[in-house]
């Protein structure tokens, strides 16, 4: 060990060359005892020309070198340790493929393995990936607050481990659409990569079962079958803030995948600058890669992703049933679809037709909708969003042709929407009196009339706010 040590970097040393015991010599054949079928393959790949020369210095020319595979189950205490011999490569280049167990070591108590998706030390394993198959691409409405996040999970499906997008850190707020678009990448690995292993688990399953390997001295087998995964999608790490010793093993994990060409996806409710009581070599790990941010669905995607689940559930509901759901149900998509269930279960339980009377009744479960009244402040505000004109202008008798325009629209869909009359309208805007009003409804028809580009904006802001006064 003490050639290797001068080798090799100390932190090098202490994880890969520490755990292994030297525990034979016997006709020039050194025996080492490796604490899992993990180690000896990342030896072997890795430091298989060191130890050569290590082996010809030590025992010459014709040493050899065999590996011994032990395996600790839980019931240790009781039973002796399971065992599997396996010859090195050091003088025979024959495929690394030969040496590979295909079939389970033996165990004694195989009803003690704790971890929970495949046998800890196994090179050839079926891992379930635990992802929902209904989380693809195809379900998955693109839009302006998600554009950039869905292109770079395409693109790390396409090629998981090979892009600048490792790892990939996916955040935004509850119920917009993370992990359905994170467990889509995976969905579209296994499809494009049918040999690559993936899986998906959330960051409080993860701590969990570090709590349980940990309780059972078990923390080398645990962090061992993380690292033989070809696509680790951890979702929520956000919830490792306070798990400092968790974190300390996600480090060592995320270390061995990043420099094996693994590929990581990330998701979280907070960016990671954000992060505060993360570790900070764990943050900078984070932003190696790329962070994306999901925002709020606006209302065209909401629009989008209701039609997409009518498809998906085979329903037909009224275009401006679709637009009412869509318009009042602004924040969370999980509510946006319960709102869709809750009015197809309304229809059928009471065998009515599904229309905005129906849905007016379903959205007070949902959002504050009872009684609303349009007013011309809510349209003043929504017509300086839409034409990006400072509310306190609207109200000025500026004539500069952005405010004129902002103001004209505004009277007009106060006149159409509110119950005021000419004169209050006018007052609304610093003093106008009714004739003012007058003009400026019938400068917007005229405009509407020649215009095709302003009527298209006009028709598109009226549709807002036809929604918001339903």
């Amino acid at each position: 060990m003490t050639i290797i040590k001068d080798n090799v970097a100390w932190r090098t040393f202490q994880t890969w060359f520490e755990p292994v015991k030297a525990v034979g010599l016997n006709d020039d054949v050194l025996t080492l005892q490796v604490p899992s079928q993990f180690f000896y393959e990342w030896l072997e790949e890795h430091y298989v020309e060191l130890l050569g020369k290590t082996i010809k210095r030590v025992l010459g020319r014709v040493g050899r070198l065999e590996y011994r595979i032990m395996m600790e189950s839980s019931s240790s205490k009781r039973n002796p340790p399971a065992s599997i011999n396996l010859s090195g490569s050091l003088h025979n280049k024959q495929s690394r493929e030969n040496n590979y167990v295909d079939m389970p070591l033996k165990w004694d108590d195989p009803h003690n393995i704790k971890t929970p998706y495949a046998i800890p030390g196994l090179k050839r394993m079926q891992i379930d990936p635990q992802l929902n198959a209904n989380y693809i691409f195809e379900n998955y409405v693109e839009g302006e607050c998600n554009r950039v996040a869905r292109s770079a999970g395409i693109h790390v499906a396409q090629k998981p481990g090979a892009t600048a997008f490792n790892p990939l850190v996916i955040y935004g707020g509850v119920g917009w659409g993370k992990t359905h678009l994170a467990q889509a990448i995976g969905n579209e690995v296994r499809r494009l990569h049918p040999n690559k292993s993936v899986l998906y688990v959330s960051a409080e399953k993860f701590i969990n079962q570090f709590i349980d390997h940990s309780k059972n001295n078990e923390v080398n087998d645990f962090i061992h079958f993380y690292q033989l995964i070809d696509v680790l999608i951890m979702d929520d790490i956000h919830l490792f803030v306070p798990a400092v010793k968790t974190q300390d093993v996600f480090f060592a994990i995320f270390n061995h995948l990043h420099q094996s060409g693994k590929q990581i996806i990330l998701t979280s409710d907070t960016a990671p600058r954000d992060m505060n009581g993360m570790e900070e070599r764990l943050l900078s790990r984070f932003r190696w890669g790329l962070n994306a941010d999901i925002q709020a669905p606006d209302f065209e995607t909401r629009k989008s992703i209701l039609q997409v689940k009518m498809r998906q559930e085979g329903l037909e509901i009224p275009d401006e049933v679709v637009k009412y759901v869509a318009y009042n149900i602004q924040s969370n998509v999980r509510e946006l679809e319960g709102a869709l269930i809750a009015l197809l279960a309304q229809a059928t339980l009471n065998k009515k037709e599904i229309d905005i009377d129906l849905a007016k009744r379903v959205m007070k479960n949902f959002v504050k909708t009872a009684q609303r009244e349009m007013t011309i402040e809510n349209i003043q505000k929504m017509v300086c969003d839409y034409y990006h004109v400072a509310y306190e202008r609207l109200l000025t008798k500026t004539r500069k042709r952005e405010v004129v325009l902002a103001r004209q629209i505004t009277m007009y869909f106060a006149k159409k929407y509110t119950k005021q009359s000419l004169k209050t309208i006018g007052d609304h805007f610093g003093g106008f009196d009714h004739t003012t009003v007058i003009h400026s409804c019938q400068t917007v028809e005229n405009l509407m009339e020649t215009d095709m580009e302003y009527k298209e904006n006009l028709l598109e802001l009226q549709q807002k706010v036809q929604l918001a006064s339903i």
